[in-house]
């Protein structure tokens, strides 16, 4: 729009230049035609523009068709206005064709270019004043520029489809690519039998929030949880029933966990849960409601015992590095352990 409304400005500045140099028309011919003529059409293009100004705020869904319509309206009343009193102004009528090329509208560039056409031998055959006559050569040259102009159009239209759709399916095969990475990368960090992150991952992750632990102070506290009596499990009843023992179990822990808990599947029958932003009472307080969802799951797939963990929680002391953490853990679990199973031991409690 705002090159519209320079257009107009343009237009006002080169009928001016033209009122001043009017000699080659006749006195009677300039004075009750291009007057009236360049009046009446710059009172319709700005009442356009306006129209044009207002639909756009209140029509904004309808953008392409007010700007095509504006355009169409502005260039033609130009090409009235200037035509015959300024040579070359054919060029005015390829306006609205270049302007179907920035919407790429096949409709657009074939009904301004044969509005555009149409306009012309209007032009040639009434608007030109009788003592300049027809002039057929100028308007043969005219045709065939505007012809080759729509031809020119609907070449870069036909380019512009060919690369969309080359950007199309680049577009896709990238999506692909994303979605076949994030599914690689899922595949790589979790483990195919419980769902939860696998013991790689999980020390990625462990060591990432002790970094953060000891720059920010944020609270960390680690678990291991080990099920009871897991092999008399899969002697007894099957590695099948064994696999489903761990997806039950997996299903219970992943249940329990707020967004800031992490857990994984550290090898075995053992897993492992980091809590983070909890109080270690906290953290020893979800650990136990882990144990006791574990132990309510349902007998089946021929089980006479119900399912039992042991469980060992540490917090994270500042300086005590990653190693240190783990061997405290692991004791407070083999506590757990020997004390009967199926229990819960805080390392500050087991010393």
């Amino acid at each position: 729009m705002n090159g519209y409304w320079g257009s107009a400005i343009i237009l006002l500045a080169a009928q001016w230049i033209l009122s001043e140099n009017h000699s080659t028309l006749s006195p009677d011919f300039y004075e009750s035609t291009f007057e009236l003529r360049y009046l009446v059409s710059d009172f319709i293009i700005f009442l356009f523009l306006i129209i044009s100004e207002i639909l756009l705020r209140t029509r904004p869904r309808h953008v392409e068709k007010i700007v095509l319509v504006c355009g169409f309206s502005v260039s033609y009343l130009a090409f009235y206005i200037l035509f015959p009193f300024l040579n070359g102004a054919e060029i005015v009528l390829i306006l609205p064709i270049l302007l179907s090329l920035v919407y790429f509208s096949w409709s657009a560039l074939y009904s301004s270019g044969l509005l555009s056409l149409l306009f012309l031998c209007l032009a040639y055959l009434f608007i030109r004043p009788d003592n300049l006559g027809v002039d057929w050569f100028g308007f043969i040259m005219a045709a065939i520029y505007i012809t080759l102009v729509i031809l020119i159009g609907r070449a870069i239209l036909a380019r512009s489809q060919e690369l969309r759709k080359n950007m199309e399916s680049l577009v896709k095969s990238e999506q692909k690519l994303i979605v076949e990475k994030a599914i690689s990368d899922k595949l790589i960090k979790m483990d195919a039998l419980t769902g939860l992150y696998n013991h790689k991952t999980f020390h990625e992750y462990l060591e990432n929030l002790i970094l953060h632990c000891e720059t920010n102070g944020v609270s960390l506290h680690l678990a291991l949880i080990d099920i009871d009596n897991f092999k008399k499990v899969n002697d007894t009843y099957g590695h099948w029933v064994g696999d489903i023992v761990l997806k039950d179990a997996a299903g219970c822990i992943t249940e329990l966990l707020n967004p800031n808990n992490f857990a994984a599947r550290y090898g075995g029958e053992e897993f492992a849960v980091i809590f983070t932003d909890t109080t270690a009472e906290e953290a020893a307080e979800q650990a136990e409601q882990i144990r006791m969802k574990i132990e309510s799951l349902p007998l089946s797939h021929s089980r006479e015992q119900p399912v039992t963990v042991s469980i060992g929680v540490c917090t994270y002391q500042p300086g005590n590095g990653k190693e240190l953490l783990f061997r405290n853990t692991d004791n407070a679990l083999y506590t757990a352990k020997r004390t009967g199973k199926n229990r819960v031991i805080f390392h500050q409690l087991a010393e």
